[in-house]
């Protein structure tokens, strides 16, 4: 006869779960509540305790023109509207690694803003928008002057407005403050170009209404509709970044959003390596991504069932077969990972970095 392969299914891993917590009938623990301290385990706390090789992969996500800001932390948006490529970012990958390739060529990957923005400094410019208050009219538009193309090797560039960077004041009748600050539309409307004016800290609920006016980041065009009638004779200013778009050398990950500098001027593929986080087991007859997970997940979930009824002396009966299987698990991305050399200043040297050699920040020059 035939040897059957060792069951690595859901069901597996229930029937053991139940076998090391004493619970064999669903009265004593429910499928539902057994299923959930399975999927708490391999979801929350098995990456947590291993960083596994084969679940470090490649993610790939796609550059809007004239965007350089991308959250991360967005919830899933319905079927009915657009899918945001990063969304749930944050819940799905657990941390973001070098190297990373824009269009191909390797890119310098910061967490730091104060590097960051060393290398590439928000400079607003403060201007007037060429009309000031009188005390009555509270909506006035215009165009900001981004089109300042210059010449450079004879190529045209084109500067464009900052997102997120964009604020319109001026002080009212009573010598009070007016503000108002651009909220972009991407990645929820996915309208790149367009950003929703609004009181500081306080979006407006409904972007598409544009209540507070309007800034097209590319072309300069904007409406503002202050709550308050600027006061006769004050000046109405406008504070931007101007930025001149490019394919992106930079990328710097912090407080959930990716961003890239320069501003892309058109779509590019941006490549990077990340840690996943395990899928969640849904149906009776799947199994973990690698089938030797199973018992490691199983002590993971019977653990957790025990702490929370209490029993603490079973806990620590299983624990040394448990740290047993979690060292068996390592035991591959350890064999993996003795196979690379140890990283030294002379790495560098000696490594490849694509057929056009070192990224710019690495002494390979500009693109």
């Amino acid at each position: 006869m035939p040897i059957s392969p060792a069951d690595s299914t859901l069901t597996a891993i229930q029937t053991k779960v139940r076998r090391l917590t004493r619970s064999p009938s669903v009265n004593q623990l429910s499928d539902g509540d057994l299923n959930q301290y399975i999927n708490t385990f391999i979801t929350y706390d098995f990456p947590e305790h291993l960083r596994l090789f084969n679940l470090r992969t490649t993610f790939t996500f796609y550059t809007q023109p004239y965007v350089d800001a991308y959250p991360t932390n967005l919830s899933p948006i319905s079927d009915e509207e657009i899918i945001y490529p990063l969304q749930n970012f944050d819940n799905l990958y657990l941390t973001i690694h070098p190297p990373i390739y824009i269009a191909g060529y390797q890119g310098l990957y910061l967490e730091s803003r104060e590097q960051f923005f060393g290398i590439y400094p928000k400079l607003n410019f403060i201007n007037s928008i060429g009309v000031t208050g009188d005390g009555m009219t509270t909506s006035f538009s215009g165009v900001i002057n981004t089109q300042q193309a210059t010449t450079q090797a004879g190529l045209q560039q084109t500067t464009v407005i900052l997102q997120n960077q964009v604020l319109f004041s001026s002080i009212d009748s009573n010598f009070n403050g007016l503000g108002l600050i651009d909220y972009p539309l991407y990645p929820t409307y996915q309208q790149p170009n367009m950003g929703c004016l609004g009181l500081p800290g306080q979006p407006p609920e409904n972007l598409e209404a544009f209540e507070y006016g309007f800034i097209n980041y590319v072309t300069g065009e904007f409406t503002i509709n202050f709550p308050v009638a600027p006061g006769a004779g004050e000046q109405i200013n406008y504070q931007v970044v101007p930025v001149q778009p490019a394919l992106p050398q930079t990328m710097c990950y912090y407080d959930s959003t990716i961003l890239l500098r320069p501003v892309p001027d058109q779509v590019y593929r941006v490549q990077m390596e990340v840690y996943a986080r395990p899928t969640y087991l849904l149906e009776t007859n799947q199994s973990p991504q690698l089938e030797e997970w199973w018992q490691y997940i199983a002590y993971g979930a019977a653990k957790k069932v025990l702490e929370d009824r209490m029993d603490m002396d079973t806990v620590q009966l299983i624990m040394p077969e448990f740290k047993k299987q979690e060292n068996l698990i390592l035991r591959r991305t350890i064999v993996e990972m003795t196979s690379q050399r140890a990283s030294t200043i002379y790495t560098q040297d000696n490594g490849a970095a694509g057929a056009y050699g070192p990224g710019w920040w690495s002494g390979g020059g500009t693109f």
